[in-house]
């Protein structure tokens, strides 16, 4: 990887990680058009930068994150993503990150899945409003629905969001929701990585992780701000439609 390559992946980690269209899907095909190789460094460059990302989260929600309410459900929700994440790290790591074939179905399938469920919901009025108005077994029923995104291209935030959205919850508490269970889902991911490599890399692919970092922080800013903006008038059907047109459009120019 190169530098311009390094800011590219960047700006689309931070720039998908928190809407439902999988930040790691868009680094893998990213990846593929721009002949960059899925290499340990890469595969781990992937799943490190989403830190700045959470960064991003902390700086936003700060004050949600210090209430003492919300963690409870935020820990249950947390459970699934972290032993299915344990258990399969190798699997995932070797296997299913960088497959491109794997990220096209998931997203595809998933587009579908939201397209269904907001026609389906659509004149539904939602119960619950408010993260700590969660109960804790929706809370792990929405951890359940997350673990499902450690298929590349299926997006965490996708699968916690559709899980939220078909247990009642409103869009704006669906998405926020997602973002605070971002912070320990990724935390864990990027520890349990880090562990496992023990960033045994060379000074330059050290920069690239710092500016991979910086980059995603940023980007991920605009991100969060927008989708909240967006979800206030807006369903998530223009998602659902986005990833089917993606998924359709990479596997006819890359994958036939």
């Amino acid at each position: 990887m190169n530098l311009i390559q390094t800011l590219l992946m960047s700006a689309v980690e931070g720039f998908t990680e928190f809407l439902p269209i999988s930040s790691t899907g868009h680094l893998v095909l990213t990846a593929q058009a721009l002949g960059i190789e899925q290499t340990d460094f890469v595969k781990s460059f992937e799943i490190i930068i989403q830190l700045g990302a959470i960064l991003a989260v902390v700086l936003l929600y700060f004050k949600t994150l210090i209430n003492t309410k919300i963690w409870p459900q935020i820990l249950v929700a947390f459970i699934p993503s972290a032993i299915v994440g344990f258990i399969l790290y190798k699997f995932i790591k070797e296997v299913l990150i960088g497959n491109s074939l794997i990220v096209v179905i998931a997203l595809f399938t998933g587009g579908i899945a939201f397209i269904l469920i907001e026609y389906l919901h659509k004149d539904k009025k939602y119960k619950y409003d408010g993260i700590e108005n969660i109960s804790y077994k929706n809370a792990l029923l929405i951890g359940l629905f997350q673990a499902i995104s450690v298929i590349p291209g299926t997006s965490r935030a996708g699968a916690s969001i559709l899980g939220a959205l078909i247990l009642g919850i409103n869009r704006k508490t669906a998405a926020e929701f997602s973002f605070i269970l971002a912070v320990p889902t990724i935390l864990g991911a990027t520890v349990l990585d880090i562990t496992e490599t023990k960033l045994a890399f060379n000074s330059n692919e050290l920069f690239l992780l710092l500016v991979g970092f910086i980059g995603s922080f940023f980007f991920a800013l605009i991100s969060i701000k927008w989708l909240i903006k967006y979800i206030q008038n807006h369903s998530f059907i223009i998602f659902g439609v986005y990833r089917i047109i993606l998924a359709i459009v990479f596997y006819l120019v890359f994958l036939r």
